[in-house]
């Protein structure tokens, strides 16, 4: 699903790469959606650069110095993650425009594919290992300032939606905000959920099979927030099989309502990338079951 920005972004990463000192011959996208993810070949390293984020590149920036940082101390404490290049320096780079930054090269096992069940399980080890990183980091950064930013943006031209869908998607962000702006405000309002350090972009699925075992990747939205907000959306089935494990492991259970706000918190959040759409070919039909989903579903998912 190659955007607009993707043959630019990889030529920026590719020139960016030779001045770190890499032999860089032929970059090849691997993916490109919401980031370009190109392997520098022949170097084992591979560059990811955002591309439809509405962030100037030094808010880009900050983002990724964060998971750089993250990734490479879940790394040092034996984590099974994708970790940045060991062969340039850890911190983003900004060029022609993008920010961007290196990653280890892994080789995919496309023998087999993803398996999301044990992705959940394995999301308790994560949990219980980020709850003890010591960086500092901001509250509920997926959610809060990026969903109240882009409610705004919604009109009644914004595709999937009307003015009814828009109007529907701004009184349940009046329920939600409130719940979800501070810390204080969530644990007040859900006392059971577990708040810490969590991967923010659904663990279970940001997973990488490979040769030497099923890796962590994308720790780009890595934020402080609830634990549920990492399950958010998925099959209830999906939460019975992490609360299974998370008892086995001695690990907080799943809050149910807790959930609840959180599923309805990710609802609104994948509308808020509606108004990008048209930068990215075919990502409104994908995004349409879920706003079907979302519409035929009671307002504000239970929460009122």
């Amino acid at each position: 699903m190659t955007t607009e920005r993707t043959p630019q972004a990889a030529e920026a990463s590719a020139a960016a790469g030779r001045e770190l000192g890499l032999t860089v011959t032929e970059p090849t996208v691997l993916y490109d959606l919401f980031s370009a993810v190109v392997h520098l070949t022949p170097s084992p390293v591979v560059a990811r650069i955002p591309l439809v984020l509405q962030l100037t590149p030094a808010e880009a920036g900050d983002r990724q110095q964060r998971e750089l940082d993250v990734a490479q101390w879940v790394y040092e404490q034996g984590g099974q993650v994708v970790r940045p290049s060991p062969l340039v320096p850890r911190r983003p780079v900004q060029r022609d425009g993008f920010s961007m930054s290196f990653w280890e090269y892994v080789e995919h096992d496309k023998s087999t594919d993803p398996d999301y069940e044990q992705g959940t399980v394995r999301s308790v080890a994560l949990h219980a290992l980020l709850a003890e990183y010591p960086g500092e980091l901001p509250w509920f950064s997926p959610v809060t300032p990026a969903v109240p930013q882009a409610m705004e943006q919604l009109t009644a031209d914004t595709p999937l939606l009307s003015a009814e869908g828009v109007d529907r998607a701004r009184r349940e962000w009046a329920v939600l905000e409130p719940l979800c702006s501070t810390r204080e405000a969530w644990e007040a309002a859900f006392p059971a959920s577990q708040v810490q350090p969590i991967h923010g972009d659904a663990p279970y699925y940001n997973i990488i099979p490979t040769a030497q075992g099923v890796l962590w990747s994308d720790f780009e939205d890595i934020t402080l927030g609830p634990i549920e907000w990492d399950l958010a959306g998925v099959p209830p089935e999906y939460t019975q099989l992490y609360n299974k494990a998370a008892a086995e492991q001695g690990r907080p259970l799943l809050d149910e309502r807790a959930q609840v706000a959180a599923n309805l918190a990710r609802a609104l959040q994948l509308l808020a990338v509606l108004p990008l759409t048209p930068q990215m070919p075919g990502m409104a039909d994908a995004l349409a079951p879920m706003v079907d989903d979302w519409r035929s579903g009671p307002f504000a998912h239970g929460l009122v």
